[in-house]
């Protein structure tokens, strides 16, 4: 029978489809070490390995299985540079900024594929990805955009799409242009947590599944975190669980907010050659996002539904045949094989929150749809960070993220009312 998240709903097509899935023992009885890890994500398991590499002691906890969240439950999309277009973040970073960011984007995904190739992890990696606008008003923004990225960020990579290539490699003429980025693409991403997770084992960091932070604090120059059955004291600590955080910390909690992303899989499309003939992932110009591609077995992934609550929805595909069948009506009948949820952190800004919040304890998260590549490379630097090399992870630490208006406690009510209303604009 197939494992049953407790933590985010359905059962993905990433778990009946990444092979063996080791399990990793809780912790049992407490525990010093250098560096205290919460949160089996990329961000944690990154930061493990690389350290554990570094010769750092290091200790991971995670209340359930590596891949329960968000990082093995995601649209497995790339993207280039930040969440943002490079000349979005011009208009309130300035230019130097602006770039500075694009070019860590740009590292963290050449880290990604990298790090995949070197430790012999087969992550399906496919190139090409297409965004695509569902209003035509968007035309000059989307002209202009290939061009700058390339006169202005050193990026040719990327062509505006006339209304007919559009068509032709989305398979659907919903959409009136696009652009198309020839050196970004998709992965699966259990496949790459099962394997970053083998390697972090293999490289000395003692991991654990099953073991829930209860309480962090910090006092004398040492952090204490408490667990179920046993406690851990540490020298550092690093808080690596981005939309799952809870209330575990009250500064991440005002912060980063969850919000439910939900994705369907169809069966193998062998009969729906015009369906992205080319195996490109796909985003729309919609504010409240709808991302889908083929895998490597020829399905569809779609996702296009997101709640603004931390709740769970009771039925979550019926939605997803809805937009989907706007995109493509001949699948309007077609059986989803997978429907299921996960959550993904967001912050008022929609730039990853980096902060020590109290002495000696860093939290990282926040990456708002664009953590494959980031979530990834964050943990890499927070461990590079630690062992005294060069890091990016400062260009992060000075964004002024702000918290949310009434911090955790109104959050959710006020988040859910402002992306209501974005997500009525995107139809109007």
């Amino acid at each position: 029978m197939a494992w049953q998240s407790p933590i985010s709903p359905g059962i993905s097509w990433y778990e009946s489809s990444v092979g063996e899935r080791p399990e990793y023992p809780p912790l049992d009885g407490s525990v010093k070490t250098s560096v205290a890890i919460i949160g089996g994500g990329f961000t944690g398991l990154q930061a493990a390995c690389h350290l554990a590499r570094a010769g750092v002691d290091v200790v991971l906890i995670d209340a359930n299985r590596f891949g329960d969240g968000g990082s093995g439950r995601n649209g497995g999309q790339l993207g280039t540079g930040q969440r943002s277009w490079p000349e979005e973040y011009e208009d309130h970073l300035g230019y130097e900024t602006s770039k500075a960011m694009f070019e860590m984007g740009e590292r963290a995904k050449a880290n990604l594929i990298g790090f995949a190739a070197a430790e012999n992890i087969d992550i399906d990696y496919v190139k090409g990805h297409m965004v695509v606008a569902h209003k035509p008003r968007y035309e000059k923004a989307f002209r202009e955009s290939p061009v700058i990225a390339a006169e202005r960020y050193n990026y040719p990579h990327q062509h505006f799409m006339e209304r007919e290539e559009t068509a032709a490699r989305v398979g659907s003429s919903r959409f009136h242009f696009g652009i198309y980025d020839k050196e970004t693409g998709h992965i699966h991403p259990m496949k790459l947590l099962v394997g970053l997770a083998r390697v972090a084992a293999r490289s000395g960091a003692k991991i654990h599944e099953m073991t829930a932070a209860k309480s962090i604090r910090s006092e004398g120059g040492k952090v204490t975190i408490e667990t179920p059955r046993g406690t851990i004291i540490a020298d550092k600590a690093l808080i690596a669980t981005n939309a799952y955080s809870g209330n575990l910390e009250k500064k991440t909690a005002a912060h980063v907010m969850p919000i439910g992303s939900f994705i369907g899989a169809t069966p193998p499309l062998d009969n729906f050659p015009d369906v992205l003939p080319g195996g490109e992932s796909v985003a729309d110009s919609r504010f409240v996002v709808r991302y889908f591609r083929k895998t490597k077995d020829n399905r569809l992934l779609f996702g296009g539904r997101e709640a603004y609550t931390s709740a769970s929805p009771s039925d979550i595909t019926t939605h997803i045949r809805r937009q989907v069948s706007e995109i493509y009506p001949a699948l309007k009948d077609i059986p989803f094989t997978h429907g299921w949820g996960g959550y993904v952190g967001i912050t008022l800004t929609r730039e990853p929150f980096v902060r020590e919040v109290m002495p000696n304890v860093t939290t990282i998260g926040g990456y708002s749809g664009h953590g494959v590549m980031l979530a990834n490379y964050c943990g890499k630097l927070y461990a590079d960070m630690l062992t005294g090399k060069p890091t990016d992870l400062e260009l992060f630490r000075s964004l002024k993220v702000p918290p949310f208006p009434g911090g955790a406690r109104f959050r959710a009510p006020l988040l859910f009312l402002a992306l209501t209303w974005f997500s009525l604009a995107d139809r109007l």
